[in-house]
């Protein structure tokens, strides 16, 4: 019962702020405004859905706003110095940097068992000194292919956004991951007992590994698509951004505690907090009232998810 409560609560959230908003102002149910909404919400949903894959298996990564703007310089500085190398060369390179930072992630937490609280937090602050030292905390702008701003603001055949796709294919292959393979169902025992999946036979080095590794790898892509929004490489760019992932996974009913969580669940996060910061700006509410009820909602869903897990016990 608590599971199908948590799961519900996202959804019905999102259609009331939806309608509340569509009553109050006449500037949200817009083409414009909506295409928008989805446009920006897409870097979020894309690091939400590795995320996802980290927070159930009983982690946290603390490093993805560092990360996003580590791999979207390298990808930006790999157009500029090699301007043959286009749009496939700077995201191959943005989603390699992403991939190995969270290799290391992975490694740390593995093989000196460092908890990924701190393992993350250093790497947060790597992260970010790497990204200014390379660029001498100057942004990249200068020999981007036409391509790249594309990328960030053009759309396919003239309607879907081109980060609106991305995140589409992506959302599509996470959640067929955690659903139907074996990395999925891992997931899941790793996060609800690692001791047991252990000695269950799973390996959960390699797998924890590979978590970190998938999430870091779609930090790199959303660095990518969020420097193409900005047609340039900004070092400075994705700070705060951490906690606005691990709130989109928990608001859509993962647990901080490992076990649950679902790919469509962080999807209807992210919206959500997209959706309410856009009627904020719309309804001319401040910046730091902003901050203060996106924060009442992070502590919401946390203390909903440890009410119900309390009530699971005691029955």
């Amino acid at each position: 019962m608590k599971d199908k409560i948590k799961g519900i609560l996202p959804f019905v959230g999102l259609a009331l702020l939806c309608i509340v908003l569509s009553v109050v102002t006449d500037k949200f149910l817009t083409v414009r405004n909506l295409s928008n909404v989805l446009r920006r919400s897409a870097p979020v949903v894309i690091m939400s859905t590795g995320m996802t894959f980290v927070i159930v298996s009983g982690g946290i990564d603390l490093s993805v706003g560092s990360v996003l703007a580590l791999a979207g310089v390298c990808g930006t500085m790999a157009m500029s110095a090699c301007p043959s190398a286009g749009l496939m060369g700077g995201l191959l390179a943005a989603v390699l940097v992403g991939g190995l930072c969270g290799a290391v992630n992975g490694a740390l937490t593995v093989a000196l068992r460092i908890p990924s609280f701190i393992a993350t937090l250093g790497m947060m602050s790597i992260a970010r000194g790497v990204a200014l030292m390379v660029t001498h905390e100057v942004p990249v702008t200068e020999n981007l292919p036409e391509s790249f701003v594309t990328f960030g603001t053009g759309s396919l055949f003239g309607v879907l956004p081109w980060p609106l796709v991305v995140m589409l294919c992506v959302v599509i292959a996470g959640a067929f991951l955690m659903r139907y393979t074996p990395l999925g169902r891992y997931t899941y025992a790793i996060g609800s007992n690692r001791e047991a999946a252990y000695h269950s036979g799973i390996a959960v080095s390699r797998y924890s590994i590979i978590i970190y590794t998938l999430a870091g790898l779609l930090t790199g892509l959303a660095g990518l698509i969020v420097m193409a929004r900005l047609n340039s490489g900004q070092p400075t760019e994705g700070v705060g951004m951490e906690l606005t992932v691990i709130a989109a996974v928990v608001i859509g009913g993962g647990s901080l505690s490992g076990g649950e969580g679902t790919i469509l669940g962080a999807v209807v996060g992210a919206l959500l907090m997209a959706v309410l910061l856009n009627g904020c700006v719309l309804l001319g509410v401040s910046h730091n009232v902003q901050k203060l009820v996106i924060g009442g909602l992070i502590i919401a869903a946390v203390a909903l998810d440890q009410y119900l897990r309390r009530r699971g016990a005691a029955d």
